[in-house]
């Protein structure tokens, strides 16, 4: 496992360092003379824009040790609340309400709860993550502000490639985006020091209301000995509709401890 999981980190280091060194042949539609700041422009110009959503999400979660299929529900208010149910015949197994400050979370089998910062989301996706950020992941937009850092464009195989011009030695990211959509085909976050990598691919995008949403999304986040993947695939997604986020932890339940 950890030969593995070295050789996952150099695969991404040497993605990371290959900036601007060798091109790949050119894919169709790419237009090799853009430059970062036209696409972060187009970029940040197909970030959805709604007051809330609603989804279904087919969900298939794997840490090495259980797997687990589920269909959940979805719904957010945008730059507020992201709010998830897991039901299973009508029957509530798990809910999580993420604020911009906070995340509360029980699930009914084990009768356990969590109430608190984000460190229980920063464990599970092993990086360190905000509110912002995983709504950007849900909407397929880049989990950073592009217009934080400097960066440059450049080609890899089918997408535009952007990588920060310096590259902090604590943390470390890249950027692919589709030629055609200019929504997010790749995003990849590294910490090396703690050895951790976080990767999110998106499969396809699906139109509603004249907006490009994610299909599918795969997550894979490593962390030292520890690999856990999740792979989402929206069935529907309905935006503006009327929602409520009921949340409340039953009595009686264990609180998680984080180590």
């Amino acid at each position: 496992m950890k030969i593995k999981i070295l050789v996952s980190i150099i695969s991404f280091s040497i993605l990371l360092f290959s900036c601007g060194t060798t091109k790949k042949a050119v894919g169709e539609g790419i237009d090799s003379s853009m430059t970062a700041k036209s696409l972060i422009g187009l970029h940040n110009a197909k970030e959805p824009d709604f007051k809330t959503l609603a989804s279904r999400v087919q969900v298939v979660y794997d840490d090495g040790e259980k797997s687990q299929s589920i269909t959940v529900s979805l719904r957010m208010k945008k730059d507020e609340t992201i709010w998830v149910t897991a039901s299973i015949l009508g029957i509530t197994m798990a809910k999580i309400l993420i604020t911009q400050d906070n995340v509360s979370y029980y699930e009914t089998i084990g009768k356990t709860y969590f109430d608190g910062d984000f460190s229980l989301l920063s464990t599970w996706l092993g990086t360190d993550i905000d509110f912002e950020m995983a709504q950007n992941i849900l909407l397929g937009q880049a989990v950073f502000d592009l217009k934080d850092t400097n960066y440059e464009a450049s080609v890899f195989g089918e997408n535009y490639r952007l990588t920060p011009k310096k590259q902090s030695d604590f943390f470390k990211h890249i950027f692919l985006l589709q030629p055609n959509t200019y929504k997010i085909s790749s995003q990849q976050i590294m910490q090396p020091q703690e050895q951790r990598i976080l990767t999110v691919d998106y499969g396809s995008y699906q139109e509603t209301g004249g907006q490009l949403f994610p299909k599918t999304i795969s997550i894979n986040a490593i962390e030292l000995q520890k690999k856990t993947s999740i792979q989402l695939d929206f069935r529907s997604v309905d935006i503006n509709p009327q929602v409520n986020f009921a949340f409340k932890i039953p009595g009686g339940y264990e609180e998680i401890q984080l180590d």
